[in-house]
């Protein structure tokens, strides 16, 4: 029971990286893992847990909205306490507002320790919540917030609201979601291909991540210019990806976008990254949920195109500025102006040694750094209780 660990979460674990960086680490570490989850919606379904898990992994079948999927909440929140009363782990990894019902049974129900990891803080407002179940979610996030031996959010920002909040007194850690050191790809020493410029994206897509600026923007430079996607569009964006692939043939530039859908496994993801220049993390500069206003460290995609050696174009906003622009690892734009962006290429496309420098530069940060198993030193401390 000592170096045990169940995590729960009600979705695909696989969507989120941290989950599986920490579970490969302690994994490693002679601690016996389990994930119990439930299978996800549409694309992002595709993608699932390395085969080193094996077993370990129990997915319950997704269900869609309705009456139906209250009562499959229920029914996973109770089966998680009884899988912590059967394998009795020492810890249980609960992740995001929807497990706040499971942890908060199990904190109470079972001699298990409680590691609450918020992903994804609610976007919801938590001093108004409009339904009673929004209502019941905060009343347990609020609880759990307080009571768990350990909470992690990715955003120090995040963090303090979070503790406010919840006014938690006991331990809390900041980890960013960072790829891990095996993931990071050699050196890239060798000169641009072809005088083309190779941008990639990944992750989930949406107008704000992926706007048709983008195209816009390489439409200014014709034929220079060549863009990888591989995502999954996100529960609210149904339709986006045809409708900015309609957007690429409108504008000439069908030939230059290679949109490969949903990777099932990160190592495809980051292999596909590797062969370009230039990583593309964008979201509009004002607006936007905590989660938006609040995304530097907590977006996986800056690091893991770091990993690879790209160099990075982001958005103009004061934490991606500081965190990513300001040491040289890339630059920024206004991702709602093809002009911005368009600047921003060219400048790329003149300056290809300085473009490959500042991909290095990003690439002994996630050696020495910005690497999970650095960023979850931390964690493991807590839970082996040094």
């Amino acid at each position: 029971m000592s170096r045990s660990i169940l995590y729960l979460q009600y979705t695909n674990p696989a969507v989120y990286p941290p989950l599986e960086h920490s579970g490969s680490i302690l994994l490693r570490s002679g601690w016996a893992v389990r994930f119990f989850g439930i299978h996800s919606e549409g694309a992002s379904n595709e993608l699932v847990l390395p085969e080193a898990f094996g077993g370990r992994v129990c997915l319950w079948k997704y269900q869609s909205p309705g009456a139906r999927q209250k009562l499959h909440f229920v029914l996973f929140t109770l089966a998680a306490l009884a899988k912590a009363l059967w394998h009795r782990p020492a810890w249980v990894y609960c992740s995001d507002t929807l497990s706040g019902p499971a942890a908060w049974l199990i904190r109470w129900l079972t001699p298990c320790r409680l590691v609450y990891h918020e992903h994804d803080s609610p976007v919801f407002d938590v001093r108004h919540p409009g339904s009673g179940f929004q209502k019941g979610l905060l009343w347990f996030r609020q609880r759990v917030g307080r009571q768990a031996d350990l909470v992690i959010l990715p955003n120090q920002k995040r963090l303090e609201l979070f503790q406010a909040e919840t006014r938690r007194r006991k331990p809390s850690v900041c980890v960013f979601n960072c790829p891990r050191r095996n993931e990071v790809c050699p050196e890239n020493r060798s000169p641009r291909r072809d005088g083309i410029l190779r941008l990639t994206f990944h992750g989930s897509i949406n107008a704000a991540r992926l706007p048709v600026s983008i195209l816009e923007a390489m439409s200014q430079i014709p034929d220079r210019v060549r863009l990888s996607v591989a995502g999954y569009e996100t529960v609210g964006a149904k339709g986006y990806v045809q409708e900015f692939l309609a957007a690429a043939q409108r504008l000439g530039l069908a030939p230059a976008v290679d949109f490969l859908g949903a990777m099932p496994h990160r190592g495809d993801i980051l292999r596909v990254a590797a062969g370009s220049e230039i990583g593309l993390a964008f979201m509009p500069l004002a607006g936007g949920d905590v989660n938006m206003q609040h995304m530097a460290g907590a977006s996986n995609k800056p690091f893991d195109y770091l990993a690879c050696g790209l160099a990075l174009l982001v958005s103009d906003r004061p934490e991606w500025n500081s965190m990513y622009v300001k040491p040289g690892y890339g630059l920024a734009c206004d991702p709602a102006e093809p002009a911005s962006i368009g600047r921003v290429l060219r400048w790329f496309l003149e300056h290809p040694e300085e473009t490959r420098q500042m991909g290095e530069r990003g690439r002994q940060r996630i050696l020495s750094e910005w690497n999970y198993e650095s960023q979850f030193d931390q964690v493991i401390k807590h839970l082996e209780g040094n």
